[in-house]
């Protein structure tokens, strides 16, 4: 197996979630490492790939929803300041990838799929080969305990169920 190094300066892990029925929060975690050992990059089903978020670093353009998000009734990061991954299988047709793992917010674990394209990859400017990759998901928050919400006078929730997480990562031999 294989250290290869992921550049988070050419990655990222977003999010987006309904809000008020009719549109749509979008957000980033600013720092996370992922961590990925394999034989091949070019080929990811012998891999196993880590992911720990530092969810403190939450971003959605709004600083009183960051910390409303932080605070106790979503991800209460003074208990829990990790989201965490870790691949259990990984299967490959073309350059398509599902990324079956172990997702943990909060105290909850629950197996999810990316996903998760093998874009290709490149020579940068000087000289190392870097390798391409985008996977998401969808999880239902309120099974990661994420289940704060109020109703809208207008019907519906302020805060919809469904999230979708989205990946980005660069790597290059570590």
């Amino acid at each position: 197996m294989s250290k290869w190094s992921v550049d988070t300066s050419h990655s990222s892990i977003s999010f987006q979630v309904k809000h008020m029925m009719v549109s749509k929060v979008k957000g980033t975690y600013d720092q996370f490492s992922i961590k990925v050992d394999s034989e091949s990059i070019e080929d990811l089903t012998t891999a196993t790939i880590s992911i720990d978020i530092d969810v403190a670093t939450i971003n959605t353009k709004n600083e009183d929803r960051d910390n409303h998000l932080k605070s106790a009734d979503f991800f209460d990061v003074e208990k829990y300041p990790s989201i965490k991954f870790q691949s259990t299988s990984i299967t490959k047709s073309g350059d398509q990838y599902k990324i079956t793992g172990d997702l943990t917010i909060k105290d909850m674990t629950k197996p999810v799929t990316f996903d998760v394209e093998y874009n290709g990859k490149g020579t940068n400017p000087w000289g190392v080969e870097v390798y391409g990759f985008e996977g998401e998901t969808k999880i239902d928050r309120e099974e990661f305990g994420l289940i704060w919400n109020t109703a809208l006078e207008t019907g519906g929730v302020l805060v919809g169920k469904d999230v979708k997480i989205a990946i980005e990562i660069e790597v290059n031999p570590a």
